[in-house]
């Protein structure tokens, strides 16, 4: 246990921190897996910036690593572009 007031605030604001990261974090999973599994091109472009935001705000923040995050980027980014290219053949 702590055996300072200090170390019990750290504690303290360290559960709160890893709450809120284990949350955004889960939260971009599941945006990036729905944006995935769509096929409609309409909802890939209107959602993609949103997800790519996100994306970038954790990996800021390091929840994520920063390759990571581009790694998923890219790989959203490449759906896109392959939905807008056979939405226009």
């Amino acid at each position: 246990m702590a055996n300072h007031k200090s170390a019990e605030k750290r504690i303290r604001s360290t559960k709160t921190k890893r709450t809120q990261n284990r949350y955004q974090g889960r939260t971009v999973r599941n945006a990036v897996k729905k944006l995935r599994e769509t096929e409609e091109q309409e909802t890939i472009v209107k959602d993609l910036p949103k997800v790519v935001s996100q994306i970038d705000k954790l990996a800021k923040k390091n929840v994520i690593h920063k390759n990571k995050a581009a790694n998923l980027k890219s790989k959203l980014m490449r759906k896109a572009n392959a939905a807008s290219a056979t939405a226009a053949k």
